[in-house]
């Protein structure tokens, strides 16, 4: 591919909606093995446990999907901010839609 695309808002988009993906899988492997990993055995922890977990991952969230944009955005460079953010979100529904099919043909194997 050329020089070009690497340096892209395409290429940026992907990038941000790939550690946006790998942050997900890393969290669902949490929830995947959760009770191997720290047993059965319910508690007042577990629920304010999981509540912080879900308040860290919109902040980490957030911060992979908008924080380039929002340096772009007081650079006066908003339309490449706003680029940044719908091609970060095209990627990521990609990425979505092939979660999706991996759960619903490879899981059923």
């Amino acid at each position: 591919m050329s020089k070009k695309f690497w340096n892209s808002l395409i290429f940026a988009g992907l990038e941000q909606a790939f550690s946006l993906t790998l942050y997900c899988s890393l969290v669902g492997i949490l929830f995947w093995k959760g009770s191997e990993i720290f047993g059965k055995s319910p508690n007042y922890f577990g629920p304010v446990a999981f509540l912080l977990l879900f308040s860290l991952s919109a902040l980490i969230c957030g911060l992979i999907v908008f924080y380039e944009p929002y340096k772009l955005f007081f650079a006066n460079r908003k339309k490449e901010a706003i680029d940044l953010v719908v091609y970060t979100s095209g990627w990521l529904f990609a990425f979505f839609l092939l979660f999706l099919f991996l759960a619903v043909f490879i899981g059923k194997a």
